[in-house]
């Protein structure tokens, strides 16, 4: 008995059989020049899952004929990369994947950290996660970091009529519009569509997979990926642009498709990122609740989960809005990256005798000069006609009118 998946045994072996990263592979594209030229640097490859990024590492390695081996950030103990250094120091050199790199804990970081500094070890990190957010900062500033493209439905498509094409599987056949059925709810994710036509190969025993027989396990249809790959920010932007435009309605409704689809970590995020852009100081608090919705959603899990973020996404919707904080910012860094890089004051560098403590002085405040001199009357914050900024403003401008 072949027990062999079908999803192993399609495994790209070289580089051009990358489906959907033509930003990264192809003529001219960076990681098919560095394998080409042979000379290989530490990445981390992030991207969901199914877009190829073991794919990738193993076809790297492969091309190049160099030693390698595949540790597991969360399975391998501090053993198992023990012994890939010390194998790494025998044959003067090793390249190390690692799957889940953002679950590397600090033993293993400190003890790979001087050897990818030497070169001894060569890293391919992979990642489902923001690196940027979950990799330590140490392994992130050795790593060049490369995003993959999300698959989009045509691409999943081209894959598994390669599949029927070349009778990987023995007499299958399967009707037309099967294919983006299957792809669709891969949730494109190569390897998921892989799967679902493999069990649905050996779900009949004349392996004609038509509609009907899909139905019997494709229970819904993915709701975040279309054809264009987009389907997925289309609707994280519909929600967060409903909240913004106070519609509670059209707010729920969307939330509702990506519950459907079971997509949490999607929905968090995105609210999360709505309670300071779009509610922001107009109602400082939404921040602690959200952050509190989202810890009780995670604890629960669907289909309890629903209703923690239903009630949070009515508030949001319904509460007064203000975008000061982002402005107030923005504007900062449009200062700061069109050069605008002024000196600090004096009374303000460390150790200074100039500086005039606060805490020295009644309501502990002081006015003395703290943005550089060629910014000192530059405002950045202009609070929004809120009940909460109005407050923030009246504050403001009674310090600035006090000698």
């Amino acid at each position: 008995m072949n027990n062999s998946i079908l999803a192993d045994r399609l495994r790209p072996k070289k580089l051009d059989d990358i489906v959907g990263q033509n930003h990264l592979i192809g003529k001219n594209k960076i990681i098919s020049n560095l394998v080409k030229n042979k000379k290989l640097f530490s990445m981390i490859l992030c991207g969901k899952p199914g877009t190829g990024k073991t794919s990738i590492a193993k076809a790297i390695v492969e091309e190049l004929d160099y030693r390698y081996r595949i540790l597991n950030a969360v399975v391998n103990n501090k053993k198992d990369f023990d012994v890939v250094i010390e194998e790494a120091k025998m044959y003067n050199g090793m390249i190390l994947i690692i799957d889940e790199i953002h679950r590397m804990n600090k033993d293993k970081q400190d003890l790979l950290l001087p050897y990818l500094e030497n070169g001894l070890i060569i890293l391919i990190g992979m990642t489902t996660s923001n690196p940027y957010h979950s990799i330590n900062p140490a392994i992130r500033s050795r790593c060049q970091i490369f995003q993959l493209n999300d698959l989009t439905t045509d691409d999943i498509v081209y894959c598994l009529k390669k599949v029927v094409n070349d009778n990987v599987l023995e007499n299958i056949k399967i009707d037309d519009e099967c294919y983006e059925i299957i792809a669709r709810a891969s949730g494109c994710d190569l390897r998921f569509a892989y799967n679902l036509l493999e069990i649905a190969y050996f779900a009949v025993d004349s392996h004609y997979i038509t509609k009907d027989v899909l139905s019997m396990f494709v229970t819904k249809a993915n709701l975040i990926c279309d054809k264009n790959g987009d389907g997925y920010y289309d609707l994280l932007s519909a929600l967060q642009k409903s909240i913004r435009g106070s519609d509670v309605h059209a707010s729920i409704y969307y939330l509702a498709r990506l519950i459907e689809a079971e997509d949490i970590d999607s929905i968090c995020r995105r609210l999360s990122v709505i309670a300071y852009e779009d509610i922001g100081l107009a109602n400082p608090l939404m921040g602690v609740k959200v952050d509190s919705a989202i810890n009780c959603a995670y604890r629960l899990g669907l289909p309890e989960a629903r209703i923690v973020l239903s009630a949070i996404v009515i508030e949001l919707a319904l509460s007064p809005k203000s975008n000061s904080a982002e402005s107030a910012i923005d504007e900062a860094l449009n200062d700061i990256r069109s050069g605008n890089n002024f000196d600090i004051p004096k009374h303000l560098k460390n150790p200074s005798s100039d500086y005039l403590y606060p805490h020295n002085y009644p309501n502990s405040y002081v006015k003395q000069q703290y943005l550089p001199d060629n910014l000192v009357n530059r405002k950045y914050y202009k609070p929004r006609n809120n009940k909460n900024e109005k407050m923030l403003s009246e504050v403001m401008n009674k310090l600035e009118k006090m000698t």
